[in-house]
């Protein structure tokens, strides 16, 4: 075992994340206002843990200025949300903003300002309206970015002078995979043709925004920049055969977002790959200038676990439509440590690696962990009899160690700005619901989802005070 210590630079976030639909809940939303996931939890409730949904998450809404002042209580120096695109338009055509919910998110942010909490906003987080989607068919359609750049027009005109940090999407690859590409959430529709039309639109609709925000004069006083979960890839093998099924499932699933967003286009590649699968997704070179015109300013990076991948091993089913399966399998590794409770390895190193790619292949571009935390089911069992506190002493294990690999990663030259935990309360995940509790704070779901802090809450504050990292790593030969 090795005892560590190492210094936290000033200037390195150390704050928390969460998003709109899984804290806000729907008090006070008005009919016409439903989002992807409220359609999705109408249609398809059962599959929701327990039935908990967006319905009434964390009643953070009514609960904000409650919530604010343990954020402040745990050292947030920052915290990350969004703003729901589907409450905060009455009229998505024309871009009518629903006064209630803007002065809700105007007070959010004031009381954010009070508590010396800097706040990071990103315009969708899964929150794209029913409408849209039932009139355009979502990211299909053109019409659909085009409705983007006029909702984010009038965010920026309504709330730039008190956020400077913007990001277009959380995750822009995650609901078309599970939708299109792999069909198991709701509608359930396998469309690979589909799934890189959207890809594509909200890579166009990030570079659409992105030009207005610098045509408006936004840049001067602040950023704009985009969260992407790309999942660190590591083949089974040294054998060829396996180093290009983990070449090209990080050209699917990673390298389809990262390239376009900070190189300013897509993977020749994949384009070909693509076309010789009949993927015919409709662009225009029109609109691959305005990528290239138009990358983000800095990047966040949500990182939880390793995806390992090995050479398919069994024909494809040539009956089925094209999917990047076609060239990879999903890996074990045996031995592997696990967080039992989700099914993910932990492998803190993903960090570092991830790192030391953005300073080699994407130009040290400005990044910082967007997401990383440990989901652990009944919790409760770990509660303290007498203080009431659970003692998540796995959570402060696992964010010290993934926060130890960024530092090391930054005294090696990569541009990693800090490190925000996913979450900063107990809150709903899609079907997981409240399963799986990830939050420095406990909200209690059977008395009116009280706040209590748990041991990491305390233990965050004393290292965004402290400033000094102190772990033990095992890495003793026994």
């Amino acid at each position: 075992m090795s005892k560590i210590s190492i210094t936290v630079p000033e200037d390195f976030i150390l704050g928390a994340a969460s998003s709109a639909w899984q804290t806000e809940g729907w008090s006070g939303k008005k009919a016409g206002q439903d989002s992807y996931l409220d359609l999705w939890y109408k249609n398809d409730r059962h599959v929701w843990h327990n039935g908990y949904g967006p319905a009434k998450a964390t009643d953070f809404i009514n609960r904000y200025q409650e919530d604010v002042a343990l954020m402040k209580a745990s050292g947030l120096t920052h915290f990350r949300t969004s703003i729901n695109w589907a409450r905060f338009l009455t009229d998505y055509e024309n871009g009518i903003v629903d006064e209630e919910y803007a002065s809700y998110i105007d007070n959010l942010l004031d009381e954010m300002h009070r508590a010396g909490i800097e706040p990071m906003l990103c315009l969708e987080h899964y929150e794209l309206p029913a409408y849209l989607i039932e009139k355009y068919d979502g990211w299909s359609s053109k019409k659909v970015v085009e409705l983007f750049v006029l909702y984010a027009e009038k965010v920026f005109e309504r709330f730039a002078g008190k956020v400077t940090r913007w990001f277009t999407f959380n995750e822009p690859i995650v609901v078309q995979t599970r939708v299109y590409l792999d069909a198991i959430r709701w509608p359930y529709e396998q469309n690979t043709t589909k799934w890189m039309q959207w890809n594509h639109h909200k890579v166009l609709a990030t570079a659409k925004v992105v030009a207005l925000f610098r045509a408006q004069g936004y840049a001067d006083k602040g950023s704009i920049g985009v969260i992407l979960n790309p999942e660190v890839t590591y083949a089974r093998s040294s054998a060829a055969h396996d180093q290009r099924a983990a070449h090209l499932y990080d050209l699917f699933y990673n390298r389809v977002f990262l390239d376009p967003l900070i190189k300013g286009e897509y993977p020749q590649e994949l384009l070909n790959l693509l076309a010789s699968h009949q993927v015919d997704f409709i662009y225009s070179q029109q609109e691959l200038d305005i990528i290239r015109e138009n990358t983000v300013d800095e990047v966040g990076i949500n990182l939880y676990y390793p995806h390992r991948v090995k050479a398919p091993s069994r024909e494809w089913n040539k009956e089925t439509p094209f999917h990047p399966a076609y060239y990879y399998e999903h890996f074990e590794l045996p031995g592997r440590r696990m967080n039992k409770s989700r099914g993910w390895e932990i492998y803190p190193k993903i960090v570092y690696d991830m790192a030391m790619r953005m300073k080699s292949e994407y130009g040290n571009k400005p990044w910082f962990i967007s997401e990383n935390g440990m989901g652990i089911e009944d919790e409760g069992r770990f509660r303290d009899a007498q203080s009431g506190e659970i003692q998540d002493d796995y959570r402060i294990e696992f964010v010290a160690e993934h926060i130890y690999w960024a530092l090391k990663a930054r005294e090696e030259g990569a541009n990693c700005l800090g490190y925000m935990l996913w979450a900063f309360t107990d809150n709903v995940s899609p079907m997981n619901a409240f399963k799986n509790r990830y939050g420095l704070i406990e909200i209690d779901l059977e008395n009116q989802r009280q706040r209590r802090r748990k041991k990491s809450s305390h233990w965050f504050k004393q290292l965004v005070d402290e400033r000094t990292l102190s772990l033990t790593l095992d890495d003793e030969e026994k």
